[in-house]
């Protein structure tokens, strides 16, 4: 693994911590290029309170020297506004755990009387530190020419229309609808699907329940040969399952095509090589969502994710006191409706760090300049001169 983060800090703790150990030195970096994935991240209908309170920004404490990625451990704090309005009174205490949270679980595995403590970590209040960690990545990445884009393709059971991504294959008309995505407040390129889907969410509201949904997302441009075939926890494939599956509420990852493999034959599944433009691994289709055996094939990796609906609910659902083990209704507090939107830039700093580390993983990662000459290298080298048949 070329690239290391951890986070660290509570949902209403004096702040989150972050470090980011494997960055290249030479990365043009500043709090204000932080800001804007942040920003993203607290936009999108379906939100609650929370987003009104804090205005993250991300400080950079470590790692940095003019500017610049020194290669040390890159270090980041954001502060938890909220946490001053926590402290005028005291906590309540929460004995009666969530259906569907961690609160349950995580209480007995830990030996606990009340889920405060678990709920606290397992919030996705973490994901902020994450969506920094994974600006970062976004720069470097961008420096190799790599960009990422997300889009809703379905709230509750509300789909959004659009082209399919297996035949997404130029990363012009993706941007175009990434682009129209970042207009809308639940991310959607349409406005039929957009009205349809703030409706859905009122209506969530309304009844006091919460929905899920489902969100696409592409790496554009990625070099052929990220990842390997040979061991089992350095494909890329499986780095990226991992990553997105550690999102709070992602109950489900599919690459590509994802089940419809099982489903259709194999020469509706197979991509096959574009004759014309064969140099650099060009497809007809993209089923394959851009891996092959582990690696980058040329094409956009892209991806379908899918969250469940947020565990707190106004309408309560039936649960046990940890206490009394008496039958209770499970508590509510200030929770969003739907998270979808706002979780597709959480979902795009996993991918965007699970890239980079890739990147950095094939072609080096002491400083920046190094690692763009061999990558120019490479990308400039045929199919043929790369298997040493030229």
């Amino acid at each position: 693994m070329a690239l290391r983060h951890m986070t660290a800090g509570d949902s209403h703790g004096p702040g989150l911590l972050g470090i980011l150990e494997g960055m290249p030195a030479g990365l043009e970096l500043s709090e204000e290029l932080l800001l804007p994935q942040l920003q993203r991240r607290q936009a999108g209908y379906g939100s609650g309170g929370r987003m009104k309170i804090e205005k993250d920004r991300a400080r950079i404490m470590a790692g940095v020297y003019e500017g610049r990625s020194t290669g040390a451990p890159i270090g980041l704090l954001i502060e938890n506004l909220d946490f001053a309005n926590w402290q005028n009174h005291q906590p309540p205490l929460y004995t009666v755990p969530r259906p569907g949270h961690a609160d349950l679980a995580g209480a007995v595995k830990y030996g606990l009387d009340q889920t405060r403590p678990i709920s606290e970590r397992a919030s996705a209040r973490e994901t902020a530190m994450r969506v920094a960690i994974g600006a970062i990545a976004r720069l470097l990445l961008e420096q190799a020419g790599i960009c990422v884009y997300s889009r809703v393709v379905q709230i509750g059971g509300v789909r959004a229309e659009g082209r399919p991504a297996e035949e997404l294959l130029d990363e012009a008309e993706i941007s175009r609808i990434n682009e129209a995505c970042e207009q809308s407040e639940v991310r959607v390129a349409d406005s039929a699907s957009e009205a349809a889907m703030l409706a859905a969410i009122d209506n969530a509201r309304e009844s006091g329940d919460s929905l899920g949904g489902s969100v696409e997302l592409f790496a554009c441009n990625p070099p052929i040969g990220l990842g390997t075939h040979v061991a089992w926890d350095r494909r890329l494939d499986t780095k990226l399952a991992a990553a997105l599956m550690s999102v709070p509420a992602v109950k489900s990852v599919e690459i590509g095509i994802g089940s419809d493999v099982s489903v259709r034959p194999g020469s509706a599944v197979h991509d096959q090589v574009d004759a014309d433009n064969p140099s650099h691994g060009a497809r007809l289709t993209n089923r394959a969502g851009g891996i092959e055996g582990g690696m980058t094939n040329g094409m956009p990796v892209w991806l379908r994710v899918h969250f469940k609906p947020i565990a707190t609910l106004q309408k309560t659902l039936n649960s046990v006191d940890l206490h009394t083990g008496e039958s209770r209704r499970a508590r509510y507090q200030r929770s969003d409706v739907c998270i979808v939107p706002r979780g597709c830039s959480v979902l795009e700093a996993e991918l965007a760090i699970t890239m980079a580390d890739a990147l950095l993983d094939s072609f080096g990662q002491d400083r920046l300049d190094q690692l763009l000459q061999r990558l120019a290298a490479h990308r400039a080298r045929s199919i043929r001169e790369h298997s040493g048949h030229a």
